[in-house]
C-alpha cells in the first residue's frame, strides 16, 4: 500500500483556531498539544491559523506560512494583526481571519473530514453552519468562553439588545448544526442545553489539561526564574496568565495589602486588559511585596511555574460557565497549593474543597484569602500534602494523553466515514434478515 494511500485510511481531523503555537495565547498551545496527542494515537491532523498576534508585539516569534509540527500540518493564513486589546482592532484581526476560512471551507472542505471549530474568534462556529447548508460538512463545536455572554458581561453589547438576539440566532445555527459539542463544565453544559434547545446526547463535558511532560513539579530554589527574581526566601503566590477582565484581581491585591509586613511575595506574570488597573492597584495601595512580570517563553513556564509556593487561580463573578480558568490545569500540574478565588456555587470551590487541593476563598474576602496564605506559612506540611494531591489528580484526570482520547472519542462518533460503514453494516444486516425471513415464508 502506498503512503499516501496508507495516510488516507486514518480519520481525518481539521482544527480551525485563530491562534496556534508559537502564539502566547494558552488555546493555541492546548490545541497544539491536541493536536500532536491525536496524531500519536493514529489521526491526520491538520491547522488553519493565523500568524502569531495574541500577546504584545514583544512576544511574537517568527513562524513558517506551512510546517509539519509534530506530525500536524499547520497553514497560517495571512491576517491583519492590531493589539487584541483595541475593540476596531480586534474586530478586523477576527474579520481577516475568518473571511478567508469562510470561503476555504465553502469552496474546498472535505466531506471525509471531521472539522474542530473554536471559540477563537467567538463566531468561528457559525461557519460550519452555513457550508453544512450548501455542501455535505461534518463539524465538531468547541466552546471555550461563551458569546454572546461575555460580550453582555463586559458591556460591549446591551443585554436583549439586536445584536445580542441575533448572536444567539447564530449560536443556535452553529450549535443545532454540529454533530457534536463540547464543553470544559458541567455548568457551560447546562447554559448550551438550556440556551439553544440542544440535546444533551451531544454535548461533553471534556475538561482543558496540561502537558504532564513538560510540566512537572520541581523544587522553587533550583528554580531560575525564582532565584532571578528574589522570590526564593519568601513566601510567594503566582498567577501566570491572560491579565484579562473575566479574573478577579481586587481579592488578591487586598490579601497582599494585608500581608505588607509579612514574608509574602505576590507575583502576577502575563498581559491583558487589566494589567494597567493591576499596575495602578499596585502604586496606589504601595504593594512593595507585588510585581508584574513579562509573558516568559513557552520552553521557561516550567521554571516559572515552579517558582511559587501557591498558585492562583481566579474567575469573576458571573463567568462561571461562560468561561473556565484554563491556568487550573498547569497549576495542578507542578503540584502547587490551589488559591482559589471564586462564586459560592462554581465548581472551582468544588473541585479544591472535595480533593483538599489548597485554599478556596469567595470573591471579595480578603480577609479570608490573607488569613488561607498565613495557613499555608504556618504549616509546610499542609501546604507539601495539598501540592501532591493537586499533582496526583492531575495525573488521573488532567493530563494531554487523557484528554485527547476523550476529544477521539467524540470525533470517532462524528467521523462520517466510520457512520458510512456502520450505516453500511446495518443496511447489509437488514437486507440478509429480510432474506431469511422471505426464505423461510
Amino acid at each position: 500500500m502506498s503512503a499516501a494511500r496508507a495516510n488516507n485510511s486514518k480519520p481525518r481531523l481539521v482544527i480551525l483556531n485563530q491562534y496556534y503555537v508559537p502564539d502566547v495565547a494558552s488555546t493555541g498551545h492546548l490545541l497544539h498539544e491536541l493536536a500532536a496527542e491525536l496524531a500519536s494515537q493514529g489521526w491526520d491532523v491538520s491547522v488553519i491559523t493565523s500568524r502569531p498576534s495574541y500577546g504584545p508585539r514583544e512576544s511574537w516569534q517568527p513562524a513558517p506560512r506551512k510546517e509539519v509540527l509534530d506530525g500536524v500540518r499547520v497553514h497560517r493564513m495571512w491576517t491583519t494583526r492590531f493589539s487584541k486589546d483595541n475593540l476596531l482592532g480586534r474586530a478586523c484581526n477576527y474579520l481577516t481571519f475568518f473571511g478567508q476560512l469562510f470561503l476555504r471551507m465553502l469552496f474546498g472542505s472535505n466531506r471525509n473530514v471531521v472539522y474542530l471549530y473554536t471559540t477563537n474568534p467567538p463566531f468561528l462556529g457559525v461557519i460550519g453552519a452555513f457550508v453544512s447548508i450548501f455542501r455535505r460538512h461534518t463539524y465538531v463545536k468547541l466552546l471555550h468562553d461563551a458569546y454572546p455572554q461575555l460580550a453582555v458581561w463586559v458591556g460591549t453589547i446591551r443585554k436583549d439588545g439586536l445584536a445580542e438576539r441575533v448572536w444567539h440566532w447564530i449560536n443556535k445555527l452553529a450549535y443545532g448544526r454540529a454533530t457534536h459539542n463540547i464543553v470544559l463544565c458541567k455548568a457551560a453544559k447546562r447554559l448550551v442545553a438550556d440556551t439553544y434547545g440542544i440535546a444533551e446526547s451531544r454535548i461533553h463535558v471534556i475538561p482543558n489539561w496540561a502537558d504532564e511532560k513538560k510540566l512537572i513539579p520541581k523544587p522553587k530554589p533550583i528554580c531560575e526564574f525564582a532565584k532571578s527574581n528574589e522570590l526564593v526566601g519568601a513566601f510567594t503566590v503566582l498567577y501566570s496568565g491572560n491579565l484579562g477582565l473575566y479574573y478577579e484581581f481586587d481579592t488578591i491585591l487586598g490579601a497582599a495589602e494585608r500581608l505588607k509586613d509579612e514574608n509574602f511575595r505576590l507575583v502576577f506574570v502575563g498581559s491583558g486588559g487589566r494589567k494597567g488597573w493591576i499596575t495602578e492597584q499596585i502604586k496606589k495601595r504601595g504593594l512593595i511585596n507585588t510585581r508584574i512580570l513579562p509573558y516568559q517563553p513557552f520552553e521557561k513556564l516550567n521554571d516559572s511555574l515552579n517558582s511559587c509556593d501557591a498558585s492562583l487561580v481566579t474567575i469573576a463573578s458571573g463567568i462561571e460557565g461562560i468561561s473556565f480558568p484554563s491556568k487550573l490545569y498547569s497549576s495542578l500540574a507542578v503540584g502547587k497549593p490551589i488559591l482559589a478565588l471564586s462564586e459560592e456555587d462554581s465548581e472551582l470551590r468544588e473541585l479544591v474543597r472535595n480533593h483538599d487541593l489548597g485554599v478556596w476563598a469567595a470573591l471579595g474576602d480578603a480577609d479570608a484569602l490573607a488569613d488561607g496564605i498565613r495557613g499555608l506559612i504556618a504549616d509546610p506540611q499542609r501546604a507539601l500534602r495539598q501540592g501532591e494531591n493537586c499533582r496526583n489528580l492531575f495525573l488521573q484526570r488532567y493530563t494531554r494523553s487523557v484528554a485527547a482520547k476523550s476529544y477521539g472519542d467524540v470525533f470517532k462518533l462524528a467521523d462520517p466515514r466510520a457512520n458510512r460503514d456502520e450505516r453500511a453494516r446495518a443496511e447489509r444486516a437488514a437486507a440478509a434478515e429480510k432474506s431469511k425471513a422471505e426464505d423461510a415464508a
